[in-house]
């Protein structure tokens, strides 16, 4: 099997299932990836010969953590969708262990604010059962129900009522299991409406008829989620055959290792060497009682810190090219094997190559042929003492896969005798690695069980807990047109509140100081033919030098903030920006950085609330402020003095106010992607190149102390909607700079970035030369000029002379809006607007232009 450990997982030149489908006529059909996502195996069951092996489910088939995890979440997001936000926000997750305890937990992370419960065959001393059932298949058939809150599944999280409940399989063959289930829960706590998920379904016409039948009979909607469907089509007398073959095979297997002796990958057993990773106290180590959003929170918040550890342990793995690494997860306890695997992935990056499977009681067959998924065995007795009795238990396709290392990951409650002996586990893997790492994670168990031995995480709160008054994030397609995992905004949803005013009324009460410039919106600005034409030409030209200032700001980051930095965009010139950071660090490193948008409204400082929310769920320490260019610097100030102010409130302390920007041609920041003063497509519109959200909003009858900062959805202009369009066109040419941005960011890390201001004191010197003596009313820069032309009302523009296409948008709005256009020179920007001072409605004219010599 070792020649095939650097082949993708999920690319099969032979489908694994051929050898059975050859010898027992099994067929299996269905839509397009199904054969890429299972093979077939034989077992000795004496209810079912074949089983259906998953590729992408992470438990008999090594396989990259981001896929296993991903293949879940995928799906949660699809319920998201199917339920609606609110919905979703109640629903009850619940996985079937063993096999997807971990899919079901992926599952309620895409839903995102869904807790989540598995069933477990491990009962816990002084914890009540709150249900069970059975599955009629399995080798090993009784599930139990043991929440902590036995409430969850009464009513769900928020207690208003019976919620939706999410159940989820790994495969969807019969329906008996979920039928057993659903009948049992129902009869003690009826709801209206079940979603059932899986990675496939696998029924046939017969057996979906019985479904809809059965929530006929119960009166309650069911739901059906699957990644693929198909059927296996079974000869008959095939359990018969498939139980002699297995016999058969199992002799020839005898015999040819009594001829050859014992098979192992190393003369030497590899050392064994345990490992702390630092799990944070009061997390449960699974959703075996439980798991809610706040413990999900506080894992994220630890995961980087943990897959250092991993990978500081992992330190002395080396071979010729990328190090091989597994972590091997433990029956139920898949969930957090995989979440450590999946920051470990992230971690290494390309210097090595991370893959996740755990063990398992299923007893199959191995038979080493590329026709069959399950190539290798390794069998050792259980280890956590199952109230079932001791039995042989398996590792599957690890012996001969080449791992340089193998992280084996337990809970405190299966770290015994049994697991460190001659014949147990660890001593099975060290035959076939060259390292071996051990980590023993808190075994959770509600603070109402004591059960003598078991070591019991603390039944208080994660330390970062979210207080329960701070909202959730608004994300797409619910709240803009940005994709869910491209941003959650920190804002409340006003998009039902009247808040736009003409122009003129705007600029009379904010210079009157009637007004302050976040109490209200400007009319959304809707471009004329020729100004989308324009828009459209710029995009062409310049996406691939916002391709450049993209990948060189993103690579200084990951350099001086990484491994794992969380993106925090100004909303909303900055949320484009961030957007495609985070798409740049997927694109070249596999990053899956979260990106959260917040608003910061000058003179009146950053959202505290969205603060904290974001020292709730993340290392204030990790986060990154974006924002799209500085102009004379004023937010960069602003950012700085609010986060003095925000700590000194006694808000959490540790968060970086430097921000990172696209271009900074004012000189203000030290991280960004260039200095030049140049057009950036985004600045060109408002919403519609923004997500279609609008500038933030805050008002003191809105926006209350504990809420987010407001904004609006503009949903009637998804028509003229080119937020897609602008992140397209400029990810598009992301190989293409590739080798001129390595190069850059290199150059960047070692120079010196001091800022040099430059561009206030331009500003400040404008702002005399003028008359004007404000500086709010100075706007220097092509995205800040464009504002002005765009919300405010101009007075004149100060283009720096031989400025070029850049400016061409420019010029255009001016002589649409009647703004002279005055070429000068030693101006360090290619442009200046200037806010028309001492503004009232009869120092324009009627339509709002300005007057020529007013």
């Amino acid at each position: 099997m070792s020649e095939r450990a650097t082949r993708e997982e999920t690319v099969n030149v032979v489908w694994s299932g051929s050898w059975v489908a050859e010898r027992l006529g099994v067929a299996l059909e269905g839509d397009g990836d199904l054969r890429e996502l299972l093979g077939l195996a034989l077992r000795r069951n004496p209810r079912r010969a074949h089983l259906l092996v998953s590729n992408v489910l992470g438990k008999h088939v090594p396989q990259r953590p981001s896929v296993v995890h991903g293949a879940g979440f995928e799906l949660g997001e699809r319920v998201r969708a199917l339920l609606g936000a609110q919905e979703a926000r109640r629903a009850v997750v619940l996985g079937y262990a063993e096999t997807a305890t971990g899919l079901g937990h992926a599952v309620a992370d895409g839903l995102r604010d869904a807790p989540y419960l598995h069933s477990t065959r491990r009962p816990v001393a002084g914890v009540e059962p709150a249900g069970g059932f059975e599955e009629s298949h399995s080798h090993a058939t009784s599930h139990l129900l043991l929440p902590e809150d036995r409430s969850l599944l009464a009513s769900g999280p928020t207690g208003a009522g019976a919620s939706a409940l999410v159940l989820v399989d790994d495969e969807f063959s019969t329906g008996n299991t979920v039928l057993n289930t659903i009948r049992a829960l129902h009869a003690l706590h009826p709801r209206e409406r079940y979603v059932i998920v899986a990675l496939v379904d696998m029924r046939s016409a017969d057996d979906r008829d019985r479904l809809t039948a059965f929530a006929a009979e119960i009166g309650a909607r069911v739901d059906l989620v699957t990644r693929s469907t198909g059927t296996v089509t079974l000869p008959d007398g095939v359990l018969g055959r498939g139980q002699a073959l297995v016999a058969a095979q199992e002799v020839l297997q005898a015999e040819s290792a009594g001829r050859a002796g014992p098979t192992v990958d190393r003369a030497e057993p590899a050392p064994v060497t345990r490992i702390d990773v630092g799990w944070p106290a009061g997390v449960p180590d699974g959703g075996r009682h439980g798991f809610t959003p706040a413990h999900r929170a506080a894992l994220e918040a630890a995961l980087p810190l943990m897959a250092d550890r991993i990978a500081d342990a992992l330190g002395g793995t080396t071979r010729r090219d990328r190090p091989r690494v597994l972590v091997l997860g433990f029956e139920e306890l898949m969930y957090a094997p995989l979440r450590l695997a999946t920051a470990l992935e992230a971690e290494l990056g390309a210097d090595a190559e991370v893959r996740y499977s755990t063990t398992t009681r299923s007893p199959v067959l191995a038979v080493d042929d590329p026709g069959y998924a399950i190539r290798t065995r390794l069998v050792f007795p259980a280890h956590d003492d199952p109230a079932d009795g001791p039995g042989d238990r398996y590792a599957y396709n690890v012996a001969g896969a080449g791992f340089d290392a193998v992280v084996a990951v337990v809970d405190s409650a299966a770290d015994t005798p049994a697991l460190h002996a001659p014949d147990g586990l660890l001593a099975r893997l060290a035959e076939h690695t060259g390292r071996v790492l051990l980590a023993v994670l808190p075994s959770y168990v509600p603070a109402a069980a004591d059960p003598a031995g078991v070591t019991r995480a603390p039944a208080s709160a994660p330390e970062r807990q979210e207080p329960a008054v701070l909202p959730e994030p608004l994300r797409g397609p619910d709240f803009s047109s940005y994709a869910p995992e491209d941003v959650g905004w920190l804002l409340q949803d006003l998009s039902d509140t009247e808040l736009e005013a003409p122009t003129e009324e705007r600029e009379e009460a904010i210079q009157s100081g009637g007004a302050h410039y976040a109490e209200s919106l400007p009319v959304e600005y809707q471009p004329s033919p020729a100004y989308q034409a324009l828009f459209t030409a710029a995009l062409e030209t310049s996406a691939a030098r916002i391709a450049r200032a993209v990948g060189t700001v993103t690579e200084t980051v990951l350099a001086e903030r990484g491994p794992r930095p969380v993106l925090v965009s100004l909303a909303r010139a900055g949320t484009p920006v961030g957007v495609l950071m985070r798409r740049w660090a997927q694109h070249r490193h596999g990053l899956d950085l979260p990106h959260y948008a917040i608003s910061i409204v000058r003179g009146r400082g950053i959202d505290a609330t969205a603060l904290r929310w974001l020292a709730a769920h993340h290392d204030p320490a990790d986060v990154v402020f974006v924002d799209g260019w500085t102009g004379k610097g004023a937010i960069t100030r602003e950012l700085a003095a609010a986060i003095e102010a925000f700590e000194a409130a006694g808000g959490p302390a540790g968060f970086d106010p430097e921000i990172a920007v696209l271009a900074d041609p004012g000189g203000c920041v030290r991280t960004y992607g260039t200095r030049e003063d140049f057009l950036i497509p985004s600045a060109c519109l408002n919403s519609t190149v923004s997500g279609l959200i609008s500038r933030t909003v805050l008002r003191a009858d809105l926006v209350g102390p504990d809420d987010f900062h407001g904004g609006k959805f503009y949903r009637e202009l998804a028509g003229s909607d080119v937020s897609g369009d602008f992140l397209a066109a400029v990810t598009a040419r992301y190989d293409e700079v590739a080798g001129r941005v390595d190069a850059e960011a290199k150059e960047l890390l070692a120079a010196d970035r001091a800022p040099t201001w430059e561009g206030w004191a331009a500003v400040e010197r404008i702002s005399e030369e003028y008359g004007i003596h404000d500086v709010n009313l100075v706007k220097p820069g092509v995205g800040e000029t464009t504002r002005v032309l765009l919300r405010r009302v101009p007075w004149k523009i100060l283009a720096k002379r031989g400025a070029g296409a850049d400016l061409e948008h420019i010029r255009l709005l001016a002589e649409q809006r009647g703004v002279p256009v005055e070429e000068v020179d030693d101006l360090p920007y290619s442009c200046v607007g200037l806010i028309h001072p001492r503004f009232t409605r009869g120092a324009t004219g009627a339509d709002g232009k300005a007057v020529r010599g007013a």
